[in-house]
């Protein structure tokens, strides 16, 4: 028995339709674009910087960090109503990040000082100041701090006064520096000069 044979179907193909290519763009009269000059990117405030951060954080779920980013947030906002705007500006910004940083720092050093019991409570706080601390300058290192010291004392009048150094220091550097490792740098500097 022989089994039936199968022919397919061999008409040719069809050719498929190519799309037709469109015809050449008659030539247009190029406008002029000056390439060495580019816009400004927009700079967010550190108040507008906070508000984004606070978004991400909630959206990572992260509560410890949303709990910070809206103490900061509130203490802006505050500073914004004591200050009669509706948003402070960067340089506002960075002192109430101090003072906040500041209390963050005190608060540390109380809850170390307790030991063990508050361990815990000194990490969170800890956790807070890093977060405080992405929005704030760098400050001086102790030996910037020496050298604007000596400076002050080259050009001092009578003999070295702390109080009259300090008030020179904050106010050529006060956004510059920790104000108690100044006092600590211009007490040894004077011991030593003594």
């Amino acid at each position: 028995v022989e089994e039936p044979v199968v022919v397919e179907d061999e008409t040719p193909e069809e050719p498929v339709a190519k799309e037709e290519e469109p015809a050449p763009a008659e030539p247009v009269e190029s406008i002029p674009v000056e390439t060495t000059k580019t816009e400004p990117v927009a700079v967010l405030s550190i108040a507008k910087q906070v508000d984004a951060e606070v978004k991400v954080a909630m959206k990572a779920k992260d509560k410890a960090a949303v709990a910070a980013l809206r103490n900061i947030k509130t203490a802006l906002a505050t500073a914004a109503k004591d200050g009669g705007v509706d948003s402070v500006e960067d340089g506002e910004a960075v002192k109430v990040l101090r003072k906040l940083a500041k209390m963050r720092q005190e608060s540390i050093d109380m809850y170390e000082k307790a030991g063990d019991s508050g361990a815990e409570r000194a990490a969170a706080e800890k956790a807070e100041l890093v977060i405080i601390e992405r929005w704030l300058p760098q400050l001086a290192d102790e030996a910037t701090v020496r050298q604007w010291v000596q400076a002050i004392l080259d050009t001092g009048d009578g003999p070295p006064n702390k109080g009259k150094i300090m008030g020179a220091l904050m106010k050529d550097h006060k956004d510059e520096l920790d104000g108690k490792m100044a006092q600590q740098v211009v007490s040894d500097m004077l011991a030593a000069a003594a």
